[in-house]
């Protein structure tokens, strides 16, 4: 949960997700929608998935046991060296390095490399760091020190060095380049998209589709959403109709647009459309991977939405009722 998501938002997450799933056992019992449930508004819902996945490997495949090799460990879906390097250093005390956004800071600085962090040689030289500075016990508080170290004293603005207790080994500090290293990450312009997502509703229910493997949001649930060109009410209507045809196989009469809601996903900004429209023929076909059902608005409850979706789903039940 920690991956890419700061402390203070996984709290609650993780304290509802233990109190579901208590054991590993429970945790790969569980169906897939329940967990993703659970998760829903975390993000990177891969996360999940693979969390769910590597539960089943381990209690189907290795009967429970946690693996402590970390070429092991690192065979099960999501774990790479980082994660294996996490887990088993604190849960176990292996003598072994993690690396993550506040330790590569902290050494970049430590050894004032101004490289690219992110390049193949950078990385070679921070994980050596990591990997010879440990101590021969206690590795995980050690680990755990060093991210906290990071995340509270070498910030990436205004680094407190006057707190740091190794400022006297730092590299950035004696040639005061603090500010310049590490070197920030080239950004990447964001993209604007407009998309329309489309809320058909028929005798109290309304129509949802979960995405299949390898499309955004897969697993999840959410209502008939694509990318929109057209900005006519004309020719939207028109590929609005088309659009929701192709992907549920259902003819619908657009209505009103019920909201804007602007947002970002990784490197591109969108702004989506929310469009009531009334179902007027054809059956719900699972094409290309997806699955649809009809939903009464309160049965929405039960099945993981992304965020916007779930904003859709109060919408749904203003439209139709509960």
């Amino acid at each position: 949960m920690l991956q890419q998501t700061q402390v203070a938002t996984v709290k609650a997450y993780f304290q509802r997700f233990l109190e579901a799933f208590p054991t590993l056992e429970a945790l790969a019992r569980a169906d897939e929608q329940q967990v993703l449930r659970l998760w829903e508004g975390l993000g990177y819902y891969r996360r999940a998935r693979q969390l769910h996945q590597a539960a089943r490997i381990l209690v189907e495949e290795r009967a429970g046991e946690f693996p402590r090799d970390p070429a092991d460990l690192k065979q099960l879906p999501g774990i790479g060296r980082y994660t294996a390097g996490a887990i088993l250093s604190i849960a176990f005390d292996a003598r072994l390095p993690i690396l993550e956004a506040n330790t590569v800071r902290l050494f970049s600085r430590l050894l004032a490399c101004d490289g690219d962090p992110t390049s193949a040689a950078v990385q070679r030289l921070l994980w050596a760091a990591a990997e010879v500075v440990l101590p021969r016990h206690d590795v995980g508080a050690f680990n755990q020190a060093l991210m906290e170290l990071g995340s509270e004293v070498c910030l990436s603005r205004s680094p407190r060095c006057d707190a740091c207790p190794v400022v006297p080994l730092c590299g950035a500090h004696h040639q005061r380049l603090q500010a310049e290293i590490p070197k920030p990450k080239s950004k990447r312009p964001l993209e604007a998209v407009r998309e329309a997502a489309v809320l058909i509703h028929r005798q109290g229910r309304v129509l949802l589709l979960r995405y299949p493997e390898g499309r955004r949001w897969a697993g999840l649930w959410d209502f008939p959403r694509f990318p929109v060109r057209c900005k006519r009410p004309a020719s939207l209507n028109r590929e609005l109709i088309d659009n929701v045809h192709t992907l549920t196989g259902v003819r619908i009469e657009p209505g009103q647009r019920l909201k804007t809601i602007s947002h970002g996903v990784t490197r591109f900004r969108i702004t989506l459309h929310c469009y009531a429209a009334e179902y007027l023929s054809g059956r719900a076909e699972n094409t290309n991977g997806t699955t649809t059902k009809w939903l009464r608005p309160a049965e929405l409850e039960r099945y993981p939405l992304n965020t916007t979706g779930r904003k859709l789903s109060r919408l749904a039940a203003e439209l139709v009722g509960s």
